[in-house]
């Protein structure tokens, strides 16, 4: 717990005005995008958080500074991409990581292209990201190409996560609490329609059923539309996929 929470609320508001006074001018340095983020900002940023805005301020700076000024700036002036900006800032506050404040500057980048999907569509897109794990996104990554033999860059990249965890009898019981793990990434990304199921088929094309789990069998898990698109705008989509 922050030594903050602790001070009576008077003096909480004044550290408060202290961080939004010093994001502001964080912000302000970085020529177009922080000036943009800046009011936005000023009532949503938590303490001690600033560097995580300054750092997904700059980010966004590079990818929107080929854009031209004015349209951007309106986008200003509409509801849904202030409201999309503030959910940025908010996720981008709380995201450990450099990648991930990459993908939130990708996807906010993105919305203000001239054949973009909708404000509204994008928030929504940034609300799944919100829901997705760093793990996660590399696994939604791996299904959109899960042909074995293909995509060795990435796979190699990210061999540390992306290694199989497979108990079997006599495993002790971290590797099967390993694959466990290993299995609820893929079962959330199913859950949130990003990854789905292709069925196995028998000869007849009729659908194979598992005595064992009671279940259909599963040839391949893979990318559905939903995850391609949100591989695309924050900026994975793998090469040749659209």
């Amino acid at each position: 717990m922050s030594t903050n929470d602790n001070l009576p609320t008077p003096i909480q508001a004044n550290a408060v005005d202290y961080v939004t006074a010093g994001a502001k001018a964080i912000l302000s340095a970085i020529p177009f995008a922080g000036s943009l983020l800046a009011e936005i900002a000023g009532s949503i940023i938590p303490r001690q958080r600033v560097d995580r805005i300054a750092d997904f301020a700059s980010k966004l700076e590079q990818r929107i500074e080929h854009l031209e000024k004015g349209s951007v700036t309106a986008a200003l002036n509409d509801e849904e991409f202030t409201d999309l900006s503030e959910e940025a800032l908010r996720q981008a506050s709380r995201a450990t990581t450099s990648e991930r404040r990459e993908y939130l500057a990708t996807l906010l980048a993105t919305s203000l292209s001239s054949d973009a999907i909708s404000y509204a569509e994008t928030k929504h897109l940034m609300r799944l990201l919100g829901e997705l794990s760093d793990v996660e996104v590399i696994w939604l990554r791996f299904y959109a190409v899960p042909t074995t033999g293909r995509d060795q860059e990435f796979r190699e990249l990210h061999k540390n996560v992306l290694h199989p965890k497979s108990a079997h009898l006599g495993s002790s019981e971290d590797e099967v609490d390993a694959e466990a793990i290993q299995k609820s990434y893929r079962d959330h990304l199913i859950r949130l329609g990003l990854v789905s199921a292709e069925i196995a088929k028998d000869r007849d094309g009729a659908p194979e059923f598992d005595r064992f789990s009671g279940n259909f069998k599963v040839k391949c898990h893979q990318a559905s539309r939903l995850g391609l698109l949100l591989l695309k705008q924050i900026g994975l989509a793998p090469q040749g996929r659209r």
